[in-house]
């Protein structure tokens, strides 16, 4: 119990070095790099000083003692309301009309009529034939001289004073503008061509026709008033405007402003730092998630958390420095060579944790591309540098040829090139082709920089910290390796051996998900220690006797099982990757040298097991369980005289069960299921490499 708590402590300590260490260095770092992007700078000023430097605004806030200010006078500028009654109108302009025909009437009357008319009889008429209304306003002076006046003439005068009547009135008579109408009909009679009886006759009509038609409207004038409150903008200080110039003498309203936006050294500026350590935080617990994940699948070490965190640290640092020279004019957070970062964890380490890196980087450089105004996030370069880096971890899987890093390096120019035409057309400003091509310019430049700095750095990583990438295994699987040509030159059966097992290693590792170059490489060497005695063993024993039957068997199967420590004294010498010589280690697990056991057995009953069992330790990855079983299978099927299909389904079978039931297995990761996968793939490598042949007839001697 005891054992297995310290077991536990230890377990425990790792995961502390390998996830929670460094990411508590990456979230202080990150939380120092990102801080000036937020944090407020305050002054100590007061108001009718002169200001040293240009303040702007960290913040985008309402001022609203502006906006009540705005609307007040909004508010008062709207005039008062009126409605026209129409009636009226028509009622007026119907009046003067029915004087005008009833006197015309009268006229008539007066001549057709046998009776002897004066004016007073024609006025008498008159009187009773017009309504109250007319008669209690208009006096009989008036009525007099209109029948005084010729007919023709009277016509010309009603239809002049109807007319400026009708459009006085239709405009809208009010109590305070009834005089100057009234002036204004005057005025219109005055400068007729009528006589001068007419016009005295009009004028003496004007009280009566022109009256007030139009009243204040309590209704429409405040929804007018509130429609305007509603019209008014709210006054907003937008995050980075400009408060205060620099030389300008600081007014009341500028030192409010200041005191609103929290410039002032009496305002706390607390909550912009927990806002980014919370952001960094929710940065860092995505990370830690992935890299649980790792851990928990035996695939991240502290090498690999290290580099992890030094090149998120690196990349951060570029957008820093960069960002310092950055404004919202230059752009020049285009030429970031950001794909650098997630190059290198996808070559170094996981494809997965690269794209979730990635997204991270793009999230933070919305904060380190602020221009260091607060409260704001630059989205543009969150975008471009989340396709830019995504571009770059789908094109670049393995850095093998000039042709795969110029199309990545093409990839990337083109995507970041697309992006950037994108912010310019969606952008509402004109068009700026100079501007355009300039800012492509800088992202096909950030393309070809992340390129070259990922090759520059990656043998770093590499050899400082001993992280085994895709290109550092395809330098290793190169046949002109110093250790590859060893075995070829000295051990030829071997190295052929070598070959056949790297084949169906990788081909069973990829089927399972394993890694199939690391299986590949590692197979290439598993056999390395068989170079210090090479003939010792079968594959390179061509026209010789075998040594074996001139020694004791425990004498040939030390020489037999010492080929593996002697591969990793070689391996280590020339400081190969642990995972190469952990393969070299594991290949044969404990299992047991069985042949020469039972030789020794026969001579001495007594003998024992363990000095005829390899040393192990028994395979740990599922890639080095793979090789132990293609490692044997490879042997035992090259061995048989006449392989067929049934044989090689029959032996391979056998091995892996012999295997599972010696528990060689049962340290590594592979489940029942993907064992038999791995059957399968083997079953069908090996029947291509020894299928049946035609046997062709031999030619008959002429």
């Amino acid at each position: 119990m005891r054992m297995k708590k310290i077991l536990h402590f230890f377990k425990n300590a790792s995961k502390w070095v390998s996830i929670i260490t460094p990411l508590f260095f990456l979230a202080v770092f990150l939380f120092a790099m990102g801080f000036q992007n937020v944090y407020s700078k305050t002054f100590d000023i007061q108001p009718y000083s002169r200001a040293k430097e240009t303040i702007r605004s960290p913040v985008t806030i309402e001022n609203e003692a502006e906006t009540e200010r705005k609307i007040r006078e909004t508010v008062q500028s709207v005039s008062d309301r009126y409605t026209t009654v129409d009636d009226l109108t028509e009622e007026k302009v119907e009046n003067i009309n029915e004087i005008f025909e009833v006197i015309d009437s009268v006229e008539e009357e007066s001549k057709t009529d046998k009776k002897d008319w004066n004016n007073e009889d024609k006025i008498e008429e008159i009187q009773d034939i017009l309504s109250n209304d007319i008669t209690d306003e208009v006096d009989n002076v008036t009525f007099r001289q209109l029948l005084q006046i010729d007919k023709q003439e009277r016509e010309e005068g009603k239809d002049l004073f109807v007319n400026a009547v009708e459009t006085t009135l239709e405009d809208g008579v009010r109590t305070e503008n009834i005089q100057s109408a009234k002036e204004e009909v005057e005025s219109t009679i005055k400068y007729s061509s009528l006589s001068g009886d007419m016009q005295e006759v009009l004028q003496e009509l004007v009280d009566f026709a022109v009256i007030e038609n139009s009243f204040f409207d309590v209704e429409e004038t405040m929804d007018k008033r509130n429609e305007a409150a509603g019209s008014v903008n709210p006054v907003v200080i937008q995050s980075g405007d400009i408060v205060v110039r620099e030389g300008q003498i600081i007014t009341k309203e500028m030192y409010d402003d200041l005191k609103l936006v929290g410039l002032l050294n009496n305002e706390k500026n607390v909550l912009p730092a927990v806002g980014l350590l919370l952001f960094v935080l929710l940065l860092c617990s995505v990370i830690g998630y992935e890299l649980n994940r790792l851990y928990k699948r035996g695939q991240l070490d502290s090498k690999k958390a290290a580099a992890i965190v030094m090149i998120s640290m690196l990349t951060i640092l570029i957008m820093k420095i960069i960002s310092v020279f950055t404004d919202q004019l230059n752009h020049l957070y285009l030429i970031v060579p950001a794909a650098t970062g997630a190059l290198l964890i996808r070559l170094l380490i996981f494809e997965r944790l690269s794209i979730i890196l990635a997204v991270q980087y793009a999230l933070f450089a919305s904060v380190l591309f602020n221009a260091q105004i607060p409260g704001s996030l630059n989205i543009e370069a969150m975008i471009y540098f989340l396709f830019f880096q995504m571009t770059g971890v789908v094109l670049l899987k393995k850095m093998t040829s000039r042709k795969e890093l110029f199309g990545a390096t093409l990839g990337m120019m083109v995507v970041n090139i697309l992006v950037i035409f994108m912010f310019n057309v969606l952008s509402v400003e004109k068009l700026n082709i100079k501007d355009l091509l300039l800012q492509m310019g800088y992202g096909a430049s950030a393309a070809i920089l992340s390129i070259i700095l990922t090759i520059g750095i990656l043998p770093f990583f590499e050899t400082g910290l001993g992280i085994l990438s895709s290109n550092k295994l395809l330098t290793l699987a190169n046949p002109n390796q110093r250790l590859l040509r060893k075995i070829l030159i000295e051990a030829p059966g071997t190295y052929h051996h070598s070959v056949m097992v790297a084949n169906l290693s990788e081909a069973a590792c990829e089927s399972i998900g394993a890694d199939g170059l690391l299986a590949r490489v590692g197979a290439y060497y598993h056999d390395i220690g068989k170079t210090v005695k090479p003939h010792y063993f079968i594959e390179n024993q061509v026209s010789i006797q075998n040594p074996h039957d001139f020694i004791k068997p425990k004498k040939s199967a030390e020489i037999i099982i010492d080929h593996v420590t002697d591969g990793v004294k070689m391996l280590r010498k020339d400081r190969l990757p642990k995972e190469i010589v952990d393969i070299c280690m594991q290949h044969h697990g404990t299992s047991l040298v069985q042949y020469f056991y039972h030789l020794a057995k026969e001579e001495d009953p007594e003998v024992k097991e363990a000095d005829f069992r390899y040393p192990g330790p028994k395979p740990q990855t599922k890639e080095n369980g793979v090789i132990s079983i293609c490692d044997s299978v490879e042997a035992a099927v090259r061995s048989l005289k006449e392989p067929s299909p049934e044989k090689i389904e029959t032996i391979v079978q056998s091995i892996i069960n012999q295997k599972l039931m010696d528990g060689q297995l049962d340290d590594t990761p592979l489940t029942l299921k993907e064992i038999h996968h791995v059957r399968d793939i083997v079953c069908e490598s090996l029947k291509g490499i020894f299928h049946s042949r035609i046997e062709y007839p031999e030619k008959e001697a002429t």
